[in-house]
């Protein structure tokens, strides 16, 4: 392995197609390599096209303050106008809502921005574990190295918090206080940096895979890899600002209970712990982020920086806001009910941290990385010993152990679950909550169609990878053998 001074590093590589991935690193065939230029070209649009992608970056902004101010200001419960008459009104409510209880205001600037600059700050200055990276095409199937310091970052801004909280400083509850204003705010950060990001991006002429329409390529992103310094954007903003918030708007709503009560309720302890667990995750498991499709080839636009910014943090939490703004009894639970909520949330957060690290880690056994960290928590089954796979035509191998001899997208599946059960953790209080998990599913079917795509066209012989893709991905259930691709 080499090693240049731009930091890229460069692996010698094979198309072994043994069955063992320990030991052996892969690369892509001649014939991987045209499919990987294919992939890195602009093909057809998704979304529905620059007139869909329209759609969404206007819509979405819409429904975010739409279904806040139903949370907040009705109940809980969706609102419309009483009848044509009132259309008119109606809307004239909606945007008085927004101008009272959500503007942009000079302290809600101070604590999004405050936390995005000691986010940066953070993730400059403390030490890091470095992690290799997937061997990306456009770069020469060189990889680039990732400083994977978020759980350093995490404990701090928790250390941080908890000082500023307990001398009065800046009392957390100012957070669940401060939303309408907060979310106003991020998303404003999300539009400027989506556009900035691509005039940015052309004028250094680092764009890449290009559509040449103006307003699909923002959404879509130009860039591919942005960094500052030694941070890397895409996976500094995956992390540090909107599940930080999410889990801070928790905590936030917990102690405005607290104050409020004189206790928190066992709902609100259930969202502190989803949260926690999702967050601390995020940052122990880290070095598995740069092996992610997301990292080595979706590009930084709209669609990643607005949800990141934005719409994770203001949209996922709001079982949060409702429990922070309504009665207790609105949304009590039996014990036995408790302990199934519990109980679930913590089973679908095994499968889906044991997957992701199954699935993380046995790609790093295929580049010759056998050393992993050993962070907290580190749960059994995290790592397989001589992982079964498949070697296809393209040059990488596709693994089917662990989990993953059950299901293609195990992580996919508990990952649901957990969106899910934050919006049972209010019952029938209110539909609001189950947006996170009925807007996931739809992100988690795009996402599987896309490598279905992706995988009939790496996959050869075409004909043995359509019989894969259409078998309920079984493939764990069969010998290794007779799955293997030519």
């Amino acid at each position: 392995m080499s090693q240049k001074t731009d930091g890229l590093r460069h692996r010698a590589q094979n198309g072994s197609s043994t069955g063992n991935a320990n030991g052996n690193t892969s690369g892509p065939t001649d014939e991987g390599k045209k499919i990987d230029q294919k992939l890195d070209q602009h093909l057809e649009y998704e979304f529905g096209g620059p007139w869909g992608v329209v759609a969404i970056m206007t819509g979405f902004p819409i429904l975010m303050y739409y279904l806040w101010i139903c949370l907040v200001f009705y109940d809980g419960q969706l609102t419309f106008p009483n009848s044509v008459d009132d259309i008119q009104p109606f809307f004239g409510r909606m945007w008085e809502h927004i101008a009272q209880d959500a503007s942009p205001s000079w302290y809600a600037w101070k604590v999004y921005g405050g936390l995005m600059l000691y986010q940066l700050v953070l993730a400059w200055i403390v030490p890091g574990f470095m992690q290799e990276g997937l061997p990306v095409p456009s770069l020469g199937y060189k990889t680039l190295m990732y400083k994977c310091n978020a759980l350093g970052c995490l404990y701090i801004t928790w250390a941080t918090a908890a000082a500023l909280h307990y001398f009065h400083i800046f009392r957390l509850t100012e957070i669940i206080d401060n939303f309408g204003h907060l979310m106003t705010v991020a998303m404003i950060v999300g539009f400027s940096v989506s556009f900035g990001m691509y005039f940015l991006t052309v004028a250094t002429g680092n764009q890449i895979r290009m559509s040449g329409n103006f307003i699909y390529d923002v959404f879509m992103g130009a860039v591919l890899n942005p960094r500052i310094g030694p941070i890397d954007m895409k996976m500094w903003l995956e992390v540090r600002i909107p599940w930080v918030l999410v889990f801070f708007m928790a905590v936030s709503g917990a102690c405005k209970q607290y104050e409020q009560y004189g206790y928190v309720t066992p709902n609100m302890a259930f969202m502190c712990l989803a949260t926690w667990l999702y967050l601390n995750a995020c940052g122990k498991g880290e070095e598995c982020i740069p092996q992610t499709w997301d990292m080595f080839h979706e590009k930084w636009g709209f669609l990643v920086i607005f949800w990141n910014f934005a719409g994770v943090p203001f949209s996922y939490i709001y079982s949060v806001v409702y429990m922070a703004s309504h009665d207790p009894s609105k949304y009590q639970f039996s014990t036995p009910t408790y302990v199934a909520l519990f109980g679930t949330l913590l089973t679908a957060y095994y499968i889906w941290d044991t997957s992701m690290s199954q699935k993380s880690r046995f790609k790093m056994q295929t580049q010759g990385i056998t050393t992993f960290r050993n962070t907290f928590p580190q749960l059994p089954g995290g790592t397989l010993r001589d992982p079964k796979f498949i070697q296809t035509a393209h040059g990488n191998r596709l693994l089917i152990d662990g989990w993953w001899a059950y299901s293609r997208k195990p992580n996919y599946v508990a990952d649901w679950i957990m969106s899910l059960s934050w919006g049972l953790c209010i019952g029938t209080a209110s539909p609001i909550p189950y947006f996170y998990s009925v807007f996931f599913i739809a992100v988690l079917v795009h996402r599987l169609q896309n490598w279905l795509r992706r995988s009939l066209s790496r996959f050869a012989p075409r004909e043995a990878s359509t019989a894969f893709v259409s078998s309920n991905f079984r493939v764990g259930l069969k010998k290794q053998h007779q799955l293997k691709f030519l």
